[in-house]
């Protein structure tokens, strides 16, 4: 990529091979199944975003036109508590992230073949010395990372199914967004699209 990310980015391609992709993704639709994936919204505009999400987790991050983004103990439609982050994604937290305290909430964005995500920094937690953990499921995206302000140049890098994308340090602010999908390049989902999964430490201590 033409600029490198902050200090504190880390990429690990293919960290998940097919066999625990397959087992992650199956615990995932046990989620979604208990807690069903919706249509957030912008604050104030009320602009629907083009994934859809849930969560799992203590806390489940949300946004809608009344109150904006935040964090919440219960899903916004069904009113129910967040299902359990499942172990397989605290252990690789554990393995990867550094840091003493486990996540409170995993947020799960489902991208379909046209949808995107805007440049964004994830700075609605309490605790901005955790990192932030995401991890790919199906089909390719062309991620796009920047500086800690929209001035900053970016680049743009290709994520496929497997991958495990670590934002720490000065990179924990990073802008970052999903720019396109690329239909087709993974079977993992049977109708396609892409499922992605991000770990984050809400509360301090």
């Amino acid at each position: 990529m033409a600029n490198q990310p902050p200090p504190g980015f880390r990429h690990l391609p293919g960290y998940l091979n097919l066999e625990a992709q397959k087992a992650l993704l199956d615990e995932i639709r046990t989620i979604v199944a208990a807690a069903p994936l919706y249509q957030p919204a912008m604050p104030r505009t009320g602009k629907p975003l083009s994934v859809r999400m849930t969560n799992c987790g203590s806390l489940g991050w949300v946004t809608d036109r009344e109150h904006g983004y935040r964090y919440q103990p219960r899903h916004p439609l069904t009113n129910e508590p967040w299902p359990p982050i499942p172990q397989r994604l605290l252990n690789l937290w554990n393995t990867l992230a550094d840091y003493p305290h486990e996540p409170e909430a995993c947020l799960i964005n489902f991208y379909s073949a046209d949808a995107k995500m805007g440049l964004h920094q994830d700075k609605d937690e309490a605790d901005l010395d955790a990192p932030v953990l995401s991890v790919s499921l199906g089909d390719t995206c062309l991620f796009r990372i920047g500086g800690t302000t929209r001035e900053a140049g970016t680049g743009s890098f290709k994520l496929a199914s497997g991958d495990v994308v670590v934002l720490g340090g000065t990179s924990r602010l990073a802008f970052h967004g999903v720019d396109r999908i690329y239909p087709g390049t993974s079977t993992l989902l049977k109708n396609g699209g892409r499922v992605n999964l991000t770990l984050r430490r809400v509360m301090k201590g």
